[in-house]
């Protein structure tokens, strides 16, 4: 990961925000608005909700504005009709905006439909905030390269991420054991797996700690979430499963942790709100001020640990499989969780199908590999397909 000379003054920068609509690109703004002094709003894309994003352009009154669905076209032009907002609509205007000439860009849009604009954002050499990890999860190789071939900076906003990147040693890599990740172990920690067959759509997007969207929550609960993030570890900060333990920790006030061959251990703690490392991400080098809970380390009393059971959420092994086994394993598991979750918020399945689904998909699909971005989309297409196969059948 490129990393730049620290600064300690905040410089002005220019932003486009992939992703403005959604929980990560909302809590951007409003940092942002604090911060009016120092950000100006360069591009602004959304998928389909085109009233939050036509409220977004009027108050930040960015130079482009995006929505990926055609038929919202015609509602985002009539909308912004007398403002300076340039408007456009449909995937490759996406990628368009991506492209477009910032200083700092947040990659937030779900999923692998983010792929193509994170990497068009890469190739500007800039500043990139990564909230998208199944890109990494997907193409992590391929990405990593175009990072280093175009000398961008690299910041990851998932709270894990951005907590390892505050305490780890980039210049003593030799010097680190290895690397902790925290989980809060979602909604259903604690409950049998006969009880986890009949939850509901609604009691797995009810995360007891963060205010998530649906996907995000549902990977949560099955714990594929912390998967796909020991994948996202494995490409940003280049340490092997080896390396990379993982812990369920309920509270969610230490976010990660760098153990060091000296026997030291740096913690990142903070109120899990993702305003946090938002906030991070957006002043670095700098730190900026963000309107988030401040930690009252007595009212929290205690912090507690436990190992992730494995056998009651299979996920987090499926992951771990998917990138010792490498080539194309990666984004066959991203692509296969993506159906199975979406089959299950649709009420296709239930919930202990979404790891089934994604199981029999990788033992199908194995040995398929990828070099390249094309290579990407064609295993990720094959993917999807297969696994869609094994929702219907379910």
């Amino acid at each position: 990961m490129a990393v730049e000379e620290r600064n300690p003054q905040i410089i002005p920068r220019s932003v486009s925000i992939l992703g403005s609509t959604g929980s990560i690109g909302c809590n951007t703004l409003e940092i942002i608005q604090h911060h009016a002094d120092i950000f100006t709003i360069e591009a602004l894309t959304a998928y389909s909700n085109v009233e939050r994003l036509v409220g977004q352009v009027k108050r930040f009154k960015p130079k482009l504005a995006v929505i990926g669905d055609h038929k919202k076209y015609q509602t985002l032009k009539e909308a912004l009709s007398g403002t300076t907002t340039c408007v456009a609509a449909g995937r490759e205007a996406i990628v368009e905006a991506a492209s477009r000439p910032a200083d700092w860009t947040m990659a937030a849009i779900v999923g692998a439909a983010g792929l193509e604009p994170t990497f068009a954002a890469i190739r500007r050499g800039k500043v990139v905030a990564l909230a998208n990890k199944e890109c990494l999860v997907s193409a992590g190789n391929i990405m990593m390269e175009e990072v280093r071939a175009a000398g961008t900076t690299l910041l990851p906003v998932d709270s894990e991420h951005n907590a390892i990147f505050q305490v780890f040693d980039f210049e003593s890599p030799e010097s680190i054991e290895k690397i902790i990740l925290t989980a809060s172990g979602g909604p259903f920690r604690d409950m049998d797996r006969l009880v986890m067959a009949h939850v509901t759509p609604a009691q797995a997007v009810a995360h007891p700690n963060w205010n998530m969207g649906a996907k995000i929550s549902v990977d949560s609960a099955t714990l594929m979430n912390k998967g796909l993030e020991l994948i996202e570890a494995h490409y940003l900060f280049g340490l092997g499963t080896a390396q990379i333990e993982i812990l369920i920790h309920p509270q969610s006030v230490i976010h990660s942790m760098v153990a060091y061959v000296d026997g030291s251990v740096l913690a990142q703690l903070g109120a899990p709100d993702m305003r946090t490392p938002i906030a991070h991400v957006l002043g670095w080098p700098a730190r900026i001020s963000a309107p988030t809970t401040k930690l009252d380390f007595a009212k929290i009393g205690q912090l507690t640990f436990e190992p992730p059971d494995l056998n009651r959420f299979p996920a987090m092994r499926l992951a771990s499989q998917a990138l010792a086994s490498g080539g194309g394993a990666p984004t066959i598991l991203n692509a296969a969780n993506e159906v199975a979750v979406q089959g299950f918020l649709s009420g296709a399945i239930g919930f202990l199908d979404i790891a089934l689904v994604v199981e029999k998909t990788l033992d199908k699909l194995q040995g398929d590999s990828v070099g390249s971005l094309c290579d990407v989309r064609r295993v990720d297409l094959l993917s999807r397909c297969t696994a869609q196969g094994f929702v219907e059948t379910a």
